[in-house]
């Protein structure tokens, strides 16, 4: 008994250090691991032996000795088990990641690289430069340093451009240029980018390589973005870097045969003066003997004539290589940041100014065909961008002399502009003949900058059609600002500030809520009161008409009388007093369908509005102010005093996104009527236009001086009303933003606004007590 376990104790205590060993070796691979643990599992095990050790000398009796003895020979056998396998699985690992560092082509640990600032509200692209080995013959016995020379100079004129356009401190395009991170005496290509990839998959990631491949360099790019589960790994172009330097040499050369010649003219010696010419002498001697044989019929491509070349021949190089690297780094960045962030490509702007250097047309073809994938991409949920995105980097591109990349992006934008407004495309007709059919004044910035692109390339044709077509939007938006908006009538007879307002489906009869207890409804074209709601209300914060026009819902912010009343609207009678709010209600909203109500206080509560019973509630944070529901109704928005707009599902309660972007208390928000866009109004003086399906801002309407209290939108989905603190109605266009209008006349502030089914009137209350009936004509 007592000789087995002293095998096993001594097992155990020959192999601590075997196990400690190798624990070290995996450890060691890890950098962040703690070196001095031993693996659980081990540990454990250790524990268990131990544990049986102290309770052999308390057991007695040869049965239990047996028993014991059996015990101890599996423990036994399991250390050897356990032992083998850790030896192989630790084996396993100091292999891989041996192999692994063998390929690292950096001169960071992953660990410095995966450091990131948690403060920062986008990721930055990081990027590295894996710069090339180039190979010239006055330089092959100072090629380090002339390795050395083209990475400085490379690095240096990239990292100048990312610090202008992408900086690592832009909130909007950030990128992390990590320059002199790689090791140039590492080998680069698809074992560097695998290594790169396996430890680094979690940042978005560029590797900028060029490699040299005889008298040319293959450029290439490695990528990844965020949640990628594999690498882009592809070669843009490849730079005949030799022919780039022999064409600076003989440029050089040309140079110096001007100033040979007036120098001769001076009566200068010859021979002195090539002796001053130096490696200008021997290229122009060489580039003239190049000159007579091609004269001569030659074929000088048979021939190995090789020029001397020096540092500005180099410095030329740097240049158009640096001009490749910025165009690739902006064309990624923009990807990057376009798909993961929405943020719009920011190089097709850049483009003219990076063109004045000389560049490869493959690298241009390359990066407009990665453009176009991108976008083509985007088509499912931002189609809308791809007419202008295309036709900016078509402009860019039209300066270049071959103008087939800017045509083919100029043809995919109007292609797309015309799928978009579902106008039918017949291949034989002019596509500009067709587009002025569809055009709108929310066109007109698309339509100047194809003008401005015509201009460019010198299309003249092109530019007459679209002045035609801007000629009759300008038209159609003179005749929008001619509409004549004037007064009808003034409604007064309530003794408080009035609240709310709603208008009939049938456009006969207004609805108004009032700080003074009551309701009144008036016959919207005479003015002329109806009737008048009590019934013990409480102060009436808002008012709702079913589409159907038979209910009358009533929101009453009066605590304790806070709770939700509906009539019948034609006979005035009470059907239905809906409680359960503890705090005031400050809205109400029936569905477009005329199944449900919802109303708001510091919750939402979704009630059947024909039989009263409640549905479910919708937990807020903090106080409802407002609330919309979609056309189909599927999507309610309330809007809040947290300066947030939140989108439910009505019928379930279940959230489905949140948009962020006011600054001040959401007072107001309304729904298109195609379903696709929210507007909403805030204390912070703006209305903002919000793409619901998405969440994504729009637009912000700017030119209230006060509170925007309400918003509305014509039964068409062109115009948009809002009123506000400043006690001012104003009318926006919203095809372009413009402002069209602006209504005086209150002297309170306007807290409510409704629009007439038919589009010929708007009615506003204000806090002045009165309502005021606006013909549109």
């Amino acid at each position: 008994m007592e000789q087995g376990l002293r095998l096993l104790l001594q097992l155990v205590l020959e192999f601590a250090p075997v196990i400690a060993s190798l624990v070290h070796k995996s450890n060691d691979a890890r950098p962040d691991a703690n070196k001095n643990e031993y693996p659980s599992k081990i540990q454990e095990f250790l524990q268990t032996v131990n544990t049986a050790s102290q309770k052999i000398s308390y057991l007695g009796g040869f049965d239990q000795e047996k028993i014991e003895e059996q015990q101890l020979a599996v423990y036994y056998h399991q250390t050897q088990l356990q032992i083998a396998t850790q030896e192989q699985e630790t084996a396993l690992k100091v292999s891989e990641v041996n192999k692994l560092f063998d390929s690292w082509p950096l001169r960071l640990y992953p660990s410095q690289i995966l450091e990131s600032d948690t403060t920062r509200e986008r990721k930055p692209l990081k990027i590295f430069l894996a710069p090339p080995k180039v190979v010239f013959d006055k330089f092959d016995a100072q090629q380090e340093e002339a390795v050395t020379d083209v990475e400085l100079m490379l690095a240096e004129g990239l990292r100048d451009f990312l610090g202008k356009h992408y900086s690592l401190q832009s909130p909007v395009r950030p990128t992390e240029f990590l320059a002199g991170a790689w090791d140039s005496k590492r080998f680069h290509s698809e074992s560097s980018i695998k290594a790169l990839f396996g430890m680094l998959k979690t940042e978005p990631i560029l590797i900028l390589e060029s490699e040299a491949d005889g008298d040319y360099l293959n450029f290439r790019i490695g990528y990844w973005g965020l949640g990628q589960e594999h690498y882009y790994y592809k070669t843009i172009s490849q730079l005949p870097y030799r022919e780039i330097v022999e064409q600076s040499a003989k440029n050089r050369a040309l140079e110096w045969r001007t100033i040979r010649d007036e120098l001769v003219a001076l009566g200068e010696n010859l021979e002195e003066i090539n002796d001053i010419g130096r490696d200008n002498a021997i290229n122009l001697a060489t580039l003239e003997k190049e000159e007579k044989w091609k004269a001569k019929g030659v074929d000088i491509s048979k021939l190995s004539l090789r020029y001397q070349i020096n540092r500005q021949d180099l410095e030329q190089l740097c240049q158009v290589l640096i001009t490749c690297h910025c165009l690739v780094a902006g064309w990624i960045a923009d990807v990057y940041h376009l798909v993961h962030y929405d943020v719009p490509p920011l190089l097709p702007d850049l483009l003219p100014s990076l063109l004045k250097s000389s560049i490869d047309l493959r690298s241009l073809e390359a990066i407009a065909s990665g453009y176009k994938q991108v976008y083509q991409a985007l088509e499912a949920e931002h189609r809308y961008w791809i007419p202008e995105l295309a036709l900016q980097l078509g402009q860019s591109l039209s300066h270049l002399s071959d103008r087939s990349l800017a045509e083919e992006q100029v043809k995919y934008s109007i292609h797309t502009w015309l799928e978009l407004h579902k106008v039918p495309q017949v291949q034989a007709s002019n596509p500009l003949e067709v587009m002025r059919t569809a055009a709108t004044t929310e066109d007109a910035e698309y339509f100047q900058k194809l003008k401005e692109y015509f201009a460019a390339v010198g299309d003249r044709q092109g530019i007459s059609e679209v002045e035609e077509i801007l000629d009759a939007i300008a038209n159609f938006k003179h005749a929008r600002q001619g509409e004549n908006v004037y007064l009808n009538h003034t409604l007064t007879g309530h003794a408080g500030k009035i609240t709310s307002v709603a208008i009939s489906p049938d456009g006969e009869v207004l609805v108004s809520g009032c700080a003074d207890k009551t309701i009144k409804v008036w016959n919207l074209k005479t003015g002329k009161a109806i009737r008048t709601l009590k019934d013990n209300l409480g102060e009436v914060s808002s008012v709702a008409v079913s589409p159907d026009g038979n209910f009358l819902a009533v929101g009453s912010c009066e605590h304790p009388k806070s709770n939700v009343k509906v009539w019948h609207l034609a006979t005035g009678k009470l059907l239905h007093t809906l409680l359960g709010h503890q705090k005031p209600v400050n809205c109400v909203v029936i569905s477009p369908d005329g199944m449900i109500l919802a109303s708001g206080s510091s919750k939402i509560k979704i009630w059947n509005l024909h039989k009263g019973d409640r549905i479910c509630t919708l937990w807020h944070s903090s106080v409802v102010h407002a609330a919309a529901i979609s056309p189909d109704s599927t999507i309610l928005a309330s809007a809040s005093s947290d300066k947030k707009i939140r989108l439910w599902n009505p019928r379930t309660g279940e959230p489905l996104r949140t948009l962020n972007g006011h600054t001040g208390e959401v007072y107001s928000v309304v729904i298109s009527p195609d379903g696709q866009i929210l507007f909403s109004g805030s204390a912070d003086k703006t209305i903002k236009a919000w793409e619901l399906e998405s969440g994504k801002m729009l637009h912000t309407f700017t030119g209230h001086a006060g509170e925007v209290k309400s918003v509305t939108i014509s039964p068409d989905g062109q115009t948009l009303f809002s009123g506000s603190a400043d006690k001012t109605i104003k009318i926006w266009c919203l095809h372009t933003g413009e402002l069209l209008q602006t209504l005086t006349g209150h002297s309170g502030a306007v807290n409510a606004i409704a629009a007439s089914p038919d589009g010929q009137f708007i009615a506003s209350g204000s806090s002045d007590k009165t309502i005021k009936i606006w013909q549109i004509v």
